[in-house]
């Protein structure tokens, strides 16, 4: 959102004549500060409710009669993104921006300072989101990729290593500067983003964020945390694995949140609301 421009400012601006704001310049890349509005004003905006599947493992079954896919996005293909869209769908991006996956194709561009310890699944440790300089290329690649096969959005996992046991001393505002860095990437690239989890910054994130992917929130009791999404008018995609959906469905609806029972390893199986 633009700031009003004080009444001196304007004036010189005024007295100026044919100078040209700093805003309208284009920077490094050509792009001006209204382009890259426009971009974002055009990215895929989720409405709440809407319908999807969640699979990342298994062979990927495209019959489900959804219209929003999330989709692993280093295992499935250009082809395999294009399809989906042929039949109507837009097509979700799964990647992991907070920690380190060892069977993943670039593992060996992440250096080992960058690396800490486990995040409780296997082959996987947190990443020290603090250390900027060396991670954003690293998900700008992995960015790149999902742009380059086609994908509508992204969302990127473990985006809450602040409130878990990462090996590195990372901060709220760590957290915050890294999510909302992983965002203008994916806006950089032409897609929509999803913030994963990490409740307790919605309030900072929401405008961020153009929706939220949220696994449990019905088992912890904490939905109620997604509204300022809903309020928003952006989807909230939300799993639960343990909990029958006698016993979260009805709230779901009422929250109007996307709502699926799925099993852990995210296979094909789901149980929509």
């Amino acid at each position: 959102m633009r700031r009003p421009i004080p009444l001196l400012p304007l004036l010189a601006l005024l007295l100026a004549g044919c100078a040209t704001a700093p805003d309208d310049e284009a920077g490094e890349t050509g792009e001006t500060r209204e382009t890259r509005e426009a971009g974002e004003a055009n990215l895929w905006q989720p409405a709440p409710g809407i319908g999807w599947q969640w699979q990342l493992s298994g062979r990927l079954d495209t019959s489900v009669d959804v219209p929003v896919y999330d989709i692993d996005g280093f295992d499935q293909t250009e082809a395999t993104v294009a399809g989906l869209h042929k039949d109507g769908r837009k097509v979700i991006c799964y990647l992991s921006a907070g920690a380190w996956e060892d069977w993943r194709p670039d593992a060996d561009d992440f250096p080992e300072s960058v690396i800490g310890k486990g995040n409780g699944w296997e082959g996987e440790r947190w990443l020290d989101i603090r250390q900027v300089d060396i991670l954003e290329p690293l998900m700008a690649a992995r960015l790149d990729m999902c742009r380059d096969k086609g994908f509508d959005a992204v969302e990127p996992d473990n985006m809450d290593g602040y409130k878990n046991t990462t090996g590195f001393p990372v901060k709220a505002a760590d957290q915050l500067r890294y999510n909302r860095l992983i965002a203008q990437l994916a806006h950089d690239r032409g897609m929509s983003v999803g913030l994963k989890n990490d409740l307790d910054q919605i309030p900072e994130l929401v405008d961020d964020f153009d929706f939220a992917v949220n696994e449990q929130c019905a088992q912890y009791d904490e939905c109620a945390d997604l509204t300022p999404f809903i309020e928003a008018g952006k989807a909230v995609f939300h799993v639960e694995y343990e909990l029958p959906t006698s016993d979260f469905c009805a709230d779901s609806r009422r929250l109007r949140l996307s709502s699926l029972l799925k099993k852990y390893e995210l296979g094909v199986w789901r149980e929509a609301c």
